[in-house]
C-alpha cells in the first residue's frame, strides 16, 4: 500500500465523520478501529547511530523515526486508542522496558512527548516489551493490536517467535505487527533477528514490514496502526 493509498484511508473516514454519516456494517463485522493498539519503540543504543554510513550528517536513527511518527499519529490516533511502551530507553546496556501510556484517545501529542524524551543508550529487550503491551491490552479477554518498531535484533535473552506462539494460543484476536527498521549502507550483524521478528509477526497473523528510510517508515506506521478502508452500503469492505 502507498503513503499516499494510507492517507487516502484516513480522509475517507474523516469525511464520513465530518458528515455525519455512519457507515453501515454487519453485526459480526465491528467497526474500523475498534480494537486498542500498543506501540512498542526501540530506544536502545543502536537507534542513536546515524542514518547514513560514510554521509556528512548527524541524523540519527532515533530522529528519523521520530519524523516519521509525527507525521502519522496525529491522523491514526483520532481513530483508535494507542498507547506506548519504550524499551531499551537509557541508562546504558540495561534491559528496560517501561509503560509510557496505556490505550488512551487523541494520544498523538502525549506520545510525542515521551518519544521525543528518549535518551537510546540501553539493550532490546524486545521479547519482555511486547509481552508488557500484550497484558496492557489484555489480549486474554479482547482485540488488540500491537505495533513493534525496532532496528535490531532481541539482546536481553527473550524468545520473540517462542512469545509469537504463546500469545497466538491464549489471544481473543492480538495481532503483532513489526517494522524493522535498518537504513542501507550497513553491515549488519544479527541476521537471525530478522527471522525471530518475522516469526513474532507472523504467529499472531500480523506483517513484518522492512524500511529503510523515513518514507517507509511512514508508509509501514500507516498500515500497521491506521484505520482499515471505509464504505458505505450493505456490505462494506475493509482492507488491511
Amino acid at each position: 500500500m502507498s503513503i499516499s493509498a494510507s492517507i487516502q484511508q484516513v480522509a475517507i473516514v474523516s469525511a464520513l465523520l465530518a458528515a455525519n454519516i455512519t457507515p453501515a456494517y454487519g453485526e459480526s463485522q465491528p467497526p474500523p478501529c475498534s480494537e486498542d493498539a500498543m506501540i512498542v519503540f526501540d530506544a536502545s543504543g543502536s537507534m542513536s547511530g546515524n542514518v547514513g554510513l560514510g554521509m556528512a550528517t548527524d541524523r540519527t536513527r532515533i530522529d528519523e523515526v521520530r519524523s516519521a511518527f509525527r507525521q502519522v499519529l496525529p491522523s491514526v490516533t483520532r481513530f483508535r486508542r494507542v498507547g506506548l511502551i519504550t524499551y531499551g530507553p537509557g541508562p546504558y546496556q540495561q534491559c528496560n522496558v517501561q509503560l509510557n501510556l496505556e490505550p488512551a484517545p487523541n494520544a498523538a501529542k502525549h506520545i510525542m512527548r515521551e518519544v521525543d524524551a528518549l535518551t537510546p543508550a540501553g539493550k532490546t529487550p524486545l521479547t519482555e516489551a511486547v509481552r508488557r503491551a500484550a497484558e496492557i491490552l489484555e489480549f486474554r479477554s479482547k482485540p488488540g493490536v500491537i505495533v513493534v518498531l525496532t532496528d535490531g535484533e532481541e539482546t536481553c535473552g527473550g524468545q520473540p517467535c517462542r512469545l509469537g506462539e504463546q500469545l497466538s494460543g491464549e489471544a481473543n484476536q492480538l495481532t503483532v505487527h513489526v517494522i524493522g527498521y535498518r537504513p542501507p549502507g550497513f553491515s549488519w550483524t544479527g541476521e537471525q533477528s530478522v527471522v525471530a521478528a518475522k516469526c513474532l509477526a507472523e504467529k499472531t497473523g500480523g506483517l513484518y514490514s522492512p524500511a529503510e528510510t523515513k518514507e517507509e517508515l511512514i508508509e509501514a506506521l500507516a498500515k500497521t496502526l491506521g484505520c482499515p478502508m471505509v464504505t458505505q452500503g450493505p456490505s462494506p469492505s475493509v482492507a488491511r
